[in-house]
């Protein structure tokens, strides 16, 4: 497995993880020698609103076409909830704030979904919170909500394999449904 960073100095050392330098500047080409012989590529990266058009919008989407170039076929995308649906953005403070980070998330998800043949999953939680895991998620939330970071981490980690997740987008906040369960209900 590769973890791939600007600063893959910051990867923390895990067994069967090796540190690549990656950089979403760099051109599909450069991006697709990195990907090639990858079973699965996560798009995780984040530029906490500094970058938003060449990391969260354009640099997921070199990724993806990177991703095809190379022959991978499983791709999932972190995202943000309702980044699909911008009539929502309004409806919560909390999506009010980052509104130009859910455009930039619309045009990544949107492309993933209607201009790849990635097998993709794409996980929108609501927002993150540094709080420890709980477990316990809710599905396709009427309205915005929170979520630990370990929870997020746990969801990405279970799609991997789990076909009914397939091609699906997956929206979700804290909740009293255990994640293997709700994913498995999907």
């Amino acid at each position: 497995m590769i973890c791939g960073s600007r600063h893959p100095e910051s990867i923390p050392s895990v067994e069967n993880c090796q540190p690549v330098a990656l950089d979403l500047h760099e051109s599909v080409e450069k991006l697709q020698v990195l990907l090639t012989g990858c079973d699965a590529v996560y798009f995780l990266a984040g530029s906490r609103g500094k970058d938003l058009l060449q990391t969260d919008a354009f640099g997921a989407v070199k990724l993806m076409q990177a991703a095809e170039m190379a022959g991978v076929q499983r791709f999932i995308m972190l995202s943000s909830l309702y980044a699909l649906e911008p009539e929502k953005w309004a409806e919560s403070p909390s999506l009010q704030k980052i509104t130009n980070y859910n455009i930039a998330k619309f045009f990544a998800d949107h492309y993933l979904v209607h201009s790849t043949s990635l097998c993709y999953t794409i996980v929108q939680p609501s927002v993150l919170k540094e709080t420890p895991y709980t477990g316990k998620i809710e599905l396709n939330p009427a309205q915005d909500g929170e979520n630990p970071i370990p929870d997020v981490a746990a969801v990405l980690c279970e799609v991997l394999e789990c076909e009914n997740t397939y091609r699906k987008i997956i929206k979700m906040r804290s909740g009293t449904t255990p994640i293997p369960i709700a994913l498995a209900a999907l």
